[in-house]
This record gives structure tokens, C-alpha cells and sequence, in this order.
């Protein structure tokens, strides 16, 4: 029998078989970049059924490139099918690029889904730049209902398109308020990072540095593109607060710059703040960055512990000859959390080659 081509195996994610469901689901899986483009282009002539199954697999495969066609899907003509791109847009917030954003604010004029577009901007860390441009847009209910989206997201980066609606009659009530209260959490936590910079006793620093952690955190994400600033800070205990304070907020706009205060800050208590946030946003991307880091002491523990938390699992794979080393280290935490990235590989195996095994059977019976 003449082997199915990798096309035919993607479309069968919602086929009323098991086994060849869960090979579809095996391939798509292990398929990767192909894989995302095979979904795409087999949504497009997919019935209602199949197209809810395989948004749910581009949600599950993480990849940033589904965002356009899952921005399409949201003017499908059947509600299951919006809810389900709802849902995995949601889902895939924090890695979704400008365009992506852009393209759902062409929906912002369809009364169906304008509550749930609307909705999903505010959770998209990349929609301020479309949205600010929003602000000019002709059509007054568009403007209207950016404005109203910024307003709520409190972001730094919509501050000049602020300025700018001022001149606006219809958006300078909001515009005023809206830079008002940027105004004043930028005060709040220049104030807390001054507080923080002036205390001299060596003794103090530490618990005055976890109250001012406390303190920014309250304030949420749109603290986030001020802390990022603060990155850069002459002064090391800034830095730490900075560091520490954006990996308990977890937003994934903070993983690039806590990178390079891993990489290049000279002094270590940064270094530990950085990696412990990286460790708790859980983004992937820094992998290669925390085995690095490894063989530096002060960091190995951290590493690991890092390297534990990553939420996708199968980028840990091509080190699992150095997990297998580190659970014998005389280190506790270090055995434990390479157990642990073990176990993790080894249950991720054990699916994968059933599900194939499933499969396999079935081809051959």
C-alpha cells in the first residue's frame, strides 16, 4: 500500500477513527513549522468539525505563524468555529505578532464578534502599535473603541497617540484621563525605585527590595514597559527589583531583556532575579541560554530549576544526555528538578510511541 503523504495524515485530526486521529495528532506533533503550514492550509476547505479540531492543534502547537489564519477564522459563519479561534487566540496571546493584532482590529466593525475582539486586544502584549494608529482611523466608532481598548491596557507605548487624540473632540475627555493615570503609575513607580535607591544601610536593602517588589507587582502589566527601562539601571538593587518584579507579572515581553541581564549584567544578585523570572515565565526561548549558564555556580541550582519550568517540554530534548548526568549531582535540587525534565521526556516518549504503535497496526491490518 502506497504510503500517505504527511497532507493526507494532517487532515484526518477530526477522522472518526481513533488510530487515525491519534496519528494526526502524533504528526501534526512532531511536524512542527510543516506541520503549522500544513493546518492552515487545510482549514481553508475543512468542514466545521475539522476546523475546530485543528485550531485547537495550532493553540496547542504554540506557533506564532498561525496567528493571521486564526485572525481570518474569526469571521467564520458558524459561532463554534469563533469560539474555538477565541479561545486559541487567547491561548497564544503572548507570542502573537503586531500583524496578527492589526488583522483582528479589522473585525473591531463586525457587530458579532466586535465584544470578543475587543476582548482579545486587551490580552495581546502587541496590539498597542495597531491600536494607537487606531486613534487617526476615519471611522469615529473605530476610534472610539481603540481608545476605549488603550484606556483599559494603561500602556505606556499608546502615551504619544494619547497626546495626539487630545485634538480630538470625541477621545479628549478619555485621552486626558487615560494619560492622567499613565502619569501617575509612572510616578508610583519612579517613587517606589527612588525609595528603594536611597536606602544606604546594607542591612536594609533586602527587606526594603522585597517591599518594593510587593508594591510594583500590585500595579500589574502596565508596569511592564517602565520596569523594562529600569533594566538598565545604574544602580544593581534597581536592576534586581526590576528583574524580580517582571517575572511575577509573566509577561513574555520581559523574556529578551531578562536574557541579556543574564548574559552581560556584572553583578550576580541580577543574574539569580533574571533567571529566576525567566524560570516563571516558562518561555522556551532562553533554553540554550540556561545550559549555559550550568557550570557557574551561583546559577546552577537556579538553571535547572529553570530548565524544569519550561512549558514546552520537547525543546528540552536534544540535552537529555546532560539531565541524565545532572541526576546523579551531589545536589538535591539539581538531581530532582533533571528527574523530573526526565520524567517529563520520558512519559512525552512513551505517547508518542503508542499513539504510533496504534497507528501503525491499523495501516497494516
Amino acid at each position: 500500500m502506497p504510503r500517505e503523504t504527511f497532507e493526507t495524515i494532517i487532515s484526518e485530526l477530526d477522522h472518526e477513527e481513533d488510530w487515525r486521529r491519534m496519528r494526526a495528532t502524533s504528526t501534526c506533533m512532531k511536524g512542527g513549522p510543516k506541520a503549522v503550514e500544513a493546518i492552515i492550509q487545510a482549514i481553508g476547505h475543512g468542514t466545521t468539525h475539522y476546523k475546530i479540531e485543528a485550531i485547537r492543534m495550532l493553540a496547542r502547537l504554540g506557533d506564532p505563524r498561525a496567528g493571521l489564519a486564526l485572525a481570518g477564522l474569526m469571521k467564520d459563519e458558524d459561532d463554534e468555529v469563533r469560539q474555538a479561534t477565541m479561545d486559541a487566540l487567547e491561548h497564544l496571546a503572548g507570542v502573537l505578532d503586531e500583524p496578527t493584532a492589526a488583522a483582528l482590529l479589522e473585525h473591531l466593525k463586525d457587530d458579532r464578534i466586535q465584544e470578543r475582539v475587543t476582548a482579545l486586544l486587551g490580552v495581546i502584549p502587541t496590539s498597542i502599535g495597531p491600536l494607537s494608529e487606531r486613534l487617526r482611523d476615519p471611522d469615529e466608532s473605530i476610534r472610539e473603541r481603540a481608545a476605549e481598548i488603550l484606556a483599559n491596557l494603561l500602556d505606556p507605548r499608546s502615551a504619544d497617540a494619547f497626546v495626539d487624540a487630545m485634538a480630538d473632540p470625541h477621545l479628549r475627555d478619555l485621552a486626558t484621563d487615560t494619560l492622567r493615570k499613565l502619569g501617575a503609575i509612572r510616578d508610583r513607580i519612579e517613587q517606589l525605585l527612588d525609595d528603594l535607591r536611597a536606602v544606604e544601610e546594607s542591612e536594609l536593602k533586602e527587606g526594603v527590595r522585597q517591599e518594593t517588589v510587593i508594591q510594583l507587582h500590585r500595579i500589574g502589566r502596565p508596569a511592564v514597559e517602565i520596569l523594562l527601562e529600569y533594566l538598565d539601571d545604574d544602580d544593581w538593587i534597581v536592576r534586581e527589583a526590576a528583574a524580580d518584579t517582571l517575572g511575577k507579572i509573566g509577561d513574555v515581553r520581559a523574556v529578551e531583556p531578562l536574557m541579556i541581564r543574564l548574559k552581560s549584567d556584572n553583578d550576580t544578585g541580577v543574574k539569580e532575579h533574571a533567571l529566576k523570572s525567566l524560570g516563571l515565565i516558562g518561555d522556551a526561548r532562553p533554553v540554550e541560554l540556561f545550559v549555559e549558564v550550568i557550570p557557574i555556580r551561583p546559577l546552577r541550582i537556579l538553571a535547572v530549576e529553570a530548565l524544569e519550568k519550561v512549558k514546552d517540554v520537547e525543546v528540552l530534548r536534544p540535552h537529555i544526555e546532560l539531565f541524565k548526568r545532572l541526576k546523579t549531582d551531589r545536589d538535591g535540587l539539581i538531581s530532582y528538578n533533571s528527574g523530573v525534565i526526565l520524567d517529563k521526556l520520558e512519559a512525552a516518549t512513551a505517547q508518542m510511541e503508542m499513539d504510533e504503535e496504534a497507528w501503525a497496526g491499523k495501516e497494516t491490518a
